[in-house]
């Protein structure tokens, strides 16, 4: 007969739980987050100006794709600019921006069929980001930025994206 095992068990530390306050995962300080609250709430008259900014280097994306033609790095290029958008448009108080730029992510995500990707198609989603900051139509419950989204959908699923 063999001999039995022993063996011993460690607890390890629980090193979120440090982190968030203690022993209980809901010790977060509330004043804590107030105070994130107040700082994101101050920077909050920057939005406008930010988002603008964001869209501006989507559009020099875009020139520099119908000026130099869509090459890997140009593409890239759009890409990630239409990534930062998808990132930050809820963030600046624009979720319908960030629902149009992720679909145009999708759209162009794949690296080997970026560069079939219609420019046509590539347009429209990057024309409803401008015309939602300019109109400020902030969500898909408004009537046109439902149909936008709408339709950029069914457009990217006959395209196979």
């Amino acid at each position: 007969m063999s001999e039995p095992k022993t063996g011993q068990v460690f607890q390890a530390p629980n090193a979120l739980r440090l982190k968030v306050g203690g022993s209980r995962l809901g010790a977060i300080d509330p004043a804590a987050i107030a105070k994130a609250e107040a700082a994101l709430k101050s920077l909050s008259g920057n939005f406008t100006q930010w988002l603008n900014d964001e869209i501006t280097k989507l559009e020099g994306a875009r020139q520099t794709v119908r000026s130099d033609g869509p090459s890997a790095e140009n593409m890239e290029s759009l890409y990630l600019r239409a990534h930062d958008l998808k990132g930050l448009g809820a963030t600046y108080g624009f979720p319908l921006i960030t629902r149009i730029a992720g679909l145009l992510c999708r759209l162009i995500d794949d690296k080997a069929k970026r560069l079939q990707a219609p420019m046509s198609l590539i347009d429209a989603h990057i024309d409803a980001i401008k015309a939602a900051a300019r109109d400020d139509i902030k969500t898909d419950d408004h009537p046109i930025g439902k149909i936008l989204v709408q339709e950029l959908e069914g457009r990217i699923k006959e395209f196979g994206a």
